[in-house]
């Protein structure tokens, strides 16, 4: 059976659908969105989810283009497929280099619709612009205003918060510009990574309904396990034969590698498109999602606030907290979550709380690696070979060629450090040993009240305690107090139990002890 053209970089539903790509049907959650008379809506979701496909379906519906939705839920549905003007802007296209720049993009924009749509719009700025275009295609009826990434002027803007506010005026202002357009619109949707809140961009569109977090929408965008295997289970079983293994074992690993993102409190997982229409045509796992855009951005933040990054795998925060924030004060959760590098783990309705973590390895993996070379002398490539021969040296229980890796970590540490050293030695310490554990598939388990970093491998379960202060013996000693070895006594590996000591004046490892138990 001849499998369908997988949809990798297509963002256009006609092109998709005309070129006989394989199309997850999503038109059961768009028909919620269109059936009611009128409708302003917001959906953030992380780059590469689909935003841009979403936003060219909803063209091809108010255009009235029934044809091309044969065979798909929407068309048995008692819609009526009138056709209606259509405004549609990306705000990708073009980068604002300020905020007077963005008003000139803008009303370009304006115009070069208004002439595809065989109107001259007269002269005047981006607002004046707007109403005209707006008043024109209406006429004695309404028009349909569908605007994509409505966020990338501000995005491109973070590192320059003066300029950032003066675009956010520009924003907000032509955002408004809608609001007071009402009567003449029938549907409005705006996408985008970030969700500033209503008093920030949005302040004068009071009447935007935030399906963000909204449990209908949560499989709005990516593809939920039952959707793969509808429609890629052919797709899965060539990878399965390339690679030898049962269906239900690789299936495993492209949940393990890729799936995991939930947008709703009832945690309603799916997978990350673009990474999974990779794997499929090209055969094999990789950093595709990841590697389109790295989070430069986002790491310096980190340091700059020292975020315990430990924190990042498993914490809990209020919905005020992560769904909404100002430029004034852009904290890391929110901008961690809302740009895919955490996601819901699940939701407390008791306490309100949301449990965030990262979605899949490829996330976190990847992301870590990025805080590791954030944080030491090593670049990309080079963290992830040192941690392979890390874990051979533990293999062979060479402990000089593991501390002489360990040691590689720390050369050359700034002196400009933004967090407290104690706070930084620890942080690099656990993204070393939480690397190694998901780069090898062995547990490694550390918590405050327990010892720094325990590592298990088929050679041996290794124990680790560092101090700041004191001896490697004083290390030594607190792992036998407390008892950290007795849960591994009983097993046949041998158990290795290692203090060791940093010196913050050398700013490196100055000793270390083993004692096998």
């Amino acid at each position: 059976m001849m499998l369908k053209l997988l949809p990798i970089g297509i963002q256009s539903f006609r092109k998709l659908i005309e070129g006989g790509y394989l199309y997850v049907d999503k038109t059961r959650w768009i028909y919620e969105l269109i059936r009611n008379p009128s409708g302003v809506y917001f959906l953030a979701r992380p780059r590469r989810f689909g935003k841009s496909l979403l936003i060219s379906t909803l063209e091809e519906i108010f255009r009235g283009n029934r044809p091309l939705f044969r065979g798909l839920w929407l068309d048995d549905q008692p819609y009526d497929w009138q056709p209606f003007p259509v405004i549609r802007m990306d705000l990708s296209l073009y980068r604002a280099e300020n905020a007077e720049h963005l008003k000139l993009v803008l009303a370009e924009m304006l115009g070069e619709l208004g002439e595809r749509a065989g109107i001259a719009l007269g002269p005047g700025d981006h607002l004046k612009r707007l109403r005209e275009l707006v008043w024109r295609l209406a006429g004695d009826g309404r028009v349909v205003i569908l605007v994509d990434e409505y966020d990338k002027p501000l995005l491109d803007h973070l590192d320059d918060l003066a300029e950032a506010r003066r675009v956010r005026e520009v924003l907000r202002g032509f955002y408004g510009v809608i609001k007071g357009m009402d009567a003449h619109i029938r549907f409005v949707m705006l996408t985008g990574v970030s969700k500033f809140s209503k008093v920030g961009v949005f302040s004068g569109l009071n009447n935007l309904e935030d399906i963000s977090l909204d449990t209908r929408f949560a499989t709005l965008l990516g593809v939920t396990e039952a959707e793969l295997l509808d429609h890629a289970t052919g797709y899965l079983a060539q990878m399965a034969d390339q690679e030898q293994v049962a269906f239900d074992a690789l299936l495993a690993q492209v949940r393990n590698w890729y799936n995991g993102f939930c947008f709703a409190a009832d945690c309603q997982s799916v997978y990350n498109p673009f990474s999974l229409w990779l794997m499929l045509s090209q055969k094999r796992f990789g950093n595709f999602w990841f590697d389109t855009g790295t989070p430069t951005f986002l790491i310096k933040l980190i340091e700059q606030r020292g975020y315990d990054v430990r924190e990042l795998g498993n914490l809990d925060s209020s919905d005020l907290a992560f769904s909404a924030y100002e430029l004034d004060e852009l904290p890391v959760v929110p901008l961690l979550y809302q740009t895919g590098y955490l996601t819901i783990k699940r939701y407390d309705p008791t306490s309100r709380l949301y449990r965030l973590g990262y979605p899949n390895y490829e996330v976190e993996h990847a992301f870590l690696t990025y805080l590791l070379a954030a944080f030491t002398p090593s670049d990309i490539g080079a963290a992830g070979a040192e941690l392979w021969r890390l874990r051979e040296a533990l293999q062979a229980a060479d402990f000089d060629q593991a501390f002489a890796i360990l040691r590689a970590f720390f050369a050359s540490i700034p002196y400009d450090i933004q967090m407290p050293q104690e706070r930084y030695y620890q942080t690099v310490f656990y993204l070393v040993f939480r690397l190694l554990g998901l780069q090898t598939g062995v547990e490694v388990r550390s918590s405050r009240g327990q010892a720094d970093a325990i590592v298990e491998l088929a050679e041996g379960v290794f124990i680790f305690e560092f101090k700041l202060e004191g001896t490697p013996a004083d290390a030594l000693a607190q792992i036998r107090r407390q008892g950290y070895a007795e849960p591994y006594l009983g097993s046949l590996k041998p158990v290795y139990l290692i203090g060791v000591r940093f010196d913050l004046a050398q700013r490196t490892i100055a000793g270390w002890e083993m004692a096998r138990n």
